[in-house]
């Protein structure tokens, strides 16, 4: 990808540019060595400020003409996050940085641009974009810059207020960036929606803005017809009332990321394509709103979903589940070498696990060790909970083939996992996470608002998943 697709990064530099500075990041058995770095004077103004380089303490050196450098202490490793607080906190200008071997430069450059990610205004009155500072990337580090602009591409759908992201507006702003790619997409509705995905309708008949399916197929230009099928599904709701069974006030005010599971399969698929992997991909979005009226679905209602499956609403709050079923059932008849699936699905898993673990569901063993592995590699956490079929009968209804909620007022975020696993065809890896999609409050790289939880770790873990090899690599 163009380095000017994020405005916080520079190309890899053929000359010296314009008063270029340098971030030192320096570990704390580094520190000793700052006046060969930075000169014996800019040296000394860091000790008599009491620099010590612990991991995250970011110091300015002074020039003659300002800002002549920066000195940020790390701690090594591939957390990007220790970079995350730079674009913040750095005068404008161009800058370049110089790393100890314990940390790939990919690291750095991503870590500069989580943290240099900024919220589109909507609605707030336009003012100039501040200048900011801009990162020349080290040659070999772009692929970071296609990590970063997919999770910007996340965020920016999830920060999107829900009067201007409805079912047809994240259709379209999907079919966009996928079209865009090189894939080919459709988008399903009316009629031919409701043949297809019952459930879904049935969750959106209750709002005034219909639902939308968006289902979108690539191949990569190393990928023969043999090549493993990736399956992406996501849950895309717009917005979530709860319908019938309403919402407090405090539980729906962050609701336009219920449409998160979407963002982050979608962020998935452009990472997929944009390095070329040499397998096909399959991506399905159920978009839509649910909303209460006279035509919303209702407690006790009973719907026949594509599996032929029938399903008895027990509670209108969990729609999330009746979104992704018939995803899933389709997703199995093309018979994928991995299926995954993601959604903001269950307050329980947030409560297991707080707002920073997104829960991973699997039926395979495998699978899920890869996922967790590259999740703990990445810095980008996955925790693993059982798919417990001591549970299984809790979903029992007595006048449908299952509820869609438990009878019983524990282990919630099983249950739904336990649900959505009706819908796995048989000999079919299967991977679910149940994410927050939501950063509560600011931190270095992961600035309040909409996060793509799980993003990093997924795409560190395809290859390895799938048995193939990165022919970019």
């Amino acid at each position: 990808m163009s380095m000017e697709e994020l405005p916080c990064l520079l190309p890899p530099t053929r000359g010296r540019r314009a008063r270029e500075r340098t971030i030192h990041a320096v570990q704390k058995q580094d520190v000793p060595s700052l006046p060969q770095r930075i000169g014996a004077a800019g040296a000394a103004f860091l000790r008599d400020g009491g620099f010590r380089g612990e991991p995250g303490e970011l110091a300015l050196v002074p020039g003659p003409g300002g800002v002549a450098a920066a000195v940020l202490g790390v701690a090594g490793g591939a957390d990007p996050f220790q970079f995350g607080a730079l674009a913040g906190a750095l005068p404008p200008g161009p800058w370049k940085i110089a790393l100890p071997d314990a940390i790939a430069p990919q690291t750095a450059v991503l870590g500069f641009c989580l943290g240099a990610y900024r919220m589109p205004a909507f609605g707030r009155t336009a003012e100039p974009a501040p200048a900011m500072p801009r990162l020349m990337v080290p040659a070999g580090a772009e692929s970071a810059a296609g990590i970063a602009r997919a999770v910007w591409l996340g965020r920016d759908l999830i920060n999107t207020p829900p009067n201007l992201m409805g079912p047809a507006e994240l259709a379209r702003a999907a079919r966009h960036d996928l079209r865009a790619l090189g894939a080919a997409v459709q988008v399903i509705k009316g009629r031919d929606l409701a043949a297809a995905y019952p459930t879904i309708a049935h969750v959106g008949a209750g709002s005034a803005r219909p639902p939308r399916v968006l289902v979108a197929r690539w191949q990569g230009s190393g990928a023969g017809a043999g090549a493993p099928l990736l399956s992406l599904v996501g849950k895309g709701v717009c917005f979530d009332t709860g319908g019938y069974d309403l919402k407090p006030a405090a539980g729906m005010l962050r609701m336009k990321k219920d449409m998160g599971g979407a963002a982050l399969m979608l962020a998935l698929a452009r990472l997929v394509i944009v390095r070329d992997l040499p397998i096909r991909l399959e991506l399905r979005l159920g978009c839509v709103e649910n909303s209460i009226s006279g035509q919303a679905m209702r407690p006790s209602d009973v719907v026949t979903t594509r599996s032929g499956r029938t399903v008895e609403i027990g509670n209108t709050d969990a729609e999330g589940r009746l979104v992704l079923c018939d995803l899933l059932t389709e997703a199995c008849e093309s018979d994928p070498a991995l299926l995954i699936d993601a959604a903001t699905l269950t307050g329980a898993a947030r409560v297991a696990l707080g707002p920073d673990l997104p829960a991973l569901f699997s039926n395979d063993d495998a699978l899920a060790d890869s996922l967790l592995q590259a999740g703990q590699a990445c810095h980008d956490p996955l925790w693993r909970l059982p798919l417990w079929d001591g549970y299984a009968d809790w979903l029992h209804s007595p006048v449908a083939d299952l509820n869609n909620v438990s009878a019983k007022p524990m282990a919630g975020a099983i249950t739904a996992a336990l649900f959505l696993r009706k819908f796995i065809k048989t000999g079919v890896r299967w991977a679910h996470i149940d994410s927050y999609a939501w950063n509560d409050h600011y931190r270095p790289g992961r600035p309040e608002g909409g996060e793509t939880q799980g993003l990093r770790a997924l795409s560190a873990a395809l290859l390895q998943i799938l048995n193939t090899t990165d022919i970019k690599e």
